[in-house]
């Protein structure tokens, strides 16, 4: 099967949250999944889609903050890597239930790290630290290193298809980014038979990307809404 590639360089917060939503209005157009891997051009925090932003603004000192289309809870950028997934309804990631397919991601994650000699595993009930902080404490699921989380993910699922947003950080010392993103696609291709395409984002979805900004992502108004 084929799934699409995306690698975009570093970018604003309002640019990355805007194309993870773009893809995910687009995938059932593109008939096959989307994994997209990015960064950011300046440190920032994005936080649930139904979160306040009043404690949001009490609980980091980071700016700015972005409102995520996907739910969780508040994650810092500054250093992490993250990626996102996009799935076309029909694809049988859609039809999982949420807390199934925020264990298949994490145990992809795990197996990525594993391939490279790095030993990490599942957390298998939640531990709450500070509320509504996605990497204080841990959620059934999260990939942990040491006792420590080092990956979470949000999801959105719409008619248009199932979104995935996810972080890893702290990223392993001697790690490097690049043999992490090779290994993930690696274990994608031995476990579930994918084929690697790369995705050129089209006219039509950097117009809606820019669409999203103005109206959206970089509006305070849209940010602060709850």
């Amino acid at each position: 099967m084929t799934w699409l590639l995306l690698n975009t360089p570093p970018a604003s917060a309002a640019y990355n949250m805007a194309l993870d939503e773009a893809l995910l209005e687009a995938v059932a157009g593109l008939e096959r999944p989307v994994l997209r891997l990015y960064a950011w051009n300046e440190p920032a925090a994005s936080f649930g889609y139904f979160q306040k932003i009043a404690e949001i603004e009490k609980a980091t000192l980071l700016r700015p903050l972005i409102r995520r289309p996907t739910g969780g809870g508040l994650v810092p950028h500054q250093a992490d890597w993250t990626y996102s997934l996009a799935f076309p309804p029909g694809h049988p990631w859609h039809a999982l239930h949420a807390r199934e397919s925020y264990e298949k991601v994490h145990q992809w994650i795990l197996r990525s790290l594993a391939r490279l000699g790095f030993a990490a595993e599942l957390a298998p009930c939640c531990r709450q630290e500070l509320p509504g902080q996605c990497f204080a404490g841990y959620e059934q699921f999260d990939v942990l290193m040491r006792g420590r989380k080092i990956a979470g993910a949000a999801q959105r699922r719409t008619r248009s298809g199932l979104l995935i947003q996810g972080s890893l950080q702290p990223p392993p010392p001697s790690l490097a980014r690049s043999d992490w993103e090779q290994s993930l696609a690696a274990v994608a291709a031995e476990a579930w038979g994918v084929e690697w395409r790369p995705l050129a984002p089209s006219a039509e979805l950097e117009a809606r990307v820019r669409e999203l900004i103005a109206a959206k992502y970089a509006r305070d108004d849209y940010n602060r809404r709850r």
